[in-house]
């Protein structure tokens, strides 16, 4: 058993903040003894609450905050960590050395000037790994542990089609913040050459009155469907003839985990999470960046190939078996933590 502290200061929604979420109840429940520390947010601490902790909320706010570090420093010397994980900048700048390991996880290409305290990095795909490596961090402080991602690969019993969304007609499905870095713009650009088919787009984000209006320029309105935030991804992946990954910044890609995990087929423009993670062909397909002729030509061959389409997704859903299950990764958290831990 490993007693490990996680300190998270993200944002209110994010991939990263939901990881956060689940690693903390899934080594729990494998049998670590695990403290959330959070950014002040009364959603988050509810639901980690609901799992059996009492997070530690903090304010984490910025050079005017002088009482984070030394409150934050304070929680870590009471609960005597053997390991304590940092998420991302903000978290890794004020987290203290201490009678433990630091580890700085990084879910991108982040700033290294906010993880110098840190004793090692773990990336969570293999490219931000030998980028950490590039940057003169030791093979042997630096290491790479995937993301596991909730399966939605059946509905529980009686869930009812997601409602807004068209019947009988193809559906695509894109997942995220409208935020450019999710391409959804080429995505949209790709439809007039989709003809009858619609897509339903689940996010929200500053994007959304721009977005909106290249659909009604596009003449595509009428077929592009803005869910806003969904709690309901599994039901509206099993909806979708085809997940669509369109995201021309992506250094990973839950959402392609996501799709697998529902067993979808996957397109996915060729940002280097999904380029790393996709095996072209096999288990997806990838085209270029920002090519919505290349993405819509991708789109329209796997909707007139059915069983093409279904192989990749069989395939895709082995390689989350293997690979992206919640047990599997779990796993290999609490060998990196025993493995690390004072």
């Amino acid at each position: 058993m490993t007693r490990v502290a996680h300190v998270m200061a993200g944002a209110t929604m994010g991939g990263a903040e939901l990881f956060f979420e689940r690693l903390c109840l899934g080594l729990a429940a494998a049998g670590e003894e695990v403290l959330p520390v959070i950014r002040r947010n009364p959603v988050r601490a509810a639901r980690l609450r609901a799992g059996g902790f009492a997070p530690v909320e903090l304010a984490f706010g910025g050079p005017l905050d002088l009482l984070t570090g030394p409150r934050l420093r304070a929680a870590l010397r009471g609960f005597a960590p053997q390991v304590v994980v940092s998420w991302m900048n903000r978290a890794s700048q004020v987290t203290p050395r201490g009678d433990w390991t630091l580890v700085g996880r990084l879910g991108g290409y982040y700033d290294l000037r906010y993880y110098r305290r840190c004793d090692h990095l773990v990336g969570n795909t293999r490219g931000i790994v030998a980028w950490l490596r590039a940057q003169g961090w030791p093979d042997e402080r630096t290491h790479y542990v995937p993301n596991f991602v909730e399966d939605f690969s059946a509905a529980p019993p009686g869930t009812p089609p997601p409602s807004g969304l068209p019947e009988g007609r193809p559906l695509l499905l894109g997942l995220g913040r409208l935020h450019t870095d999710k391409g959804f713009d080429t995505l949209i650009q790709a439809m007039p050459r989709l003809p009858g088919v619609h897509l339903a787009i689940a996010g929200e984000g500053p994007e959304r009155a721009a977005l909106t209006a290249l659909a009604a320029r596009k003449h595509v309105a009428d077929r592009v469907h803005f869910l806003g935030w969904r709690a309901d991804a599994g039901a509206l992946l099993r909806a979708a003839d085809l997940f669509v990954c369109s995201s021309r910044v992506e250094p990973l890609g839950n959402m392609v985990i996501e799709a697998w995990s529902a067993a979808r087929p996957v397109v996915a423009a060729d940002a280097d999470g999904p380029r790393e993670l996709l095996r072209d062909g096999a288990d997806g397909l990838v085209v270029p960046k920002e090519n919505p002729e290349a993405l819509a030509a991708a789109i329209a061959d796997l909707l007139a190939d059915r069983p093409r389409a279904a192989a990749l997704a069989r395939a895709g859903r082995a390689r989350f078996d293997a690979e992206f299950a919640a047990a599997t990764v779990v796993a290999r958290w609490r060998d990196f933590l025993a493995s690390v831990a004072r």
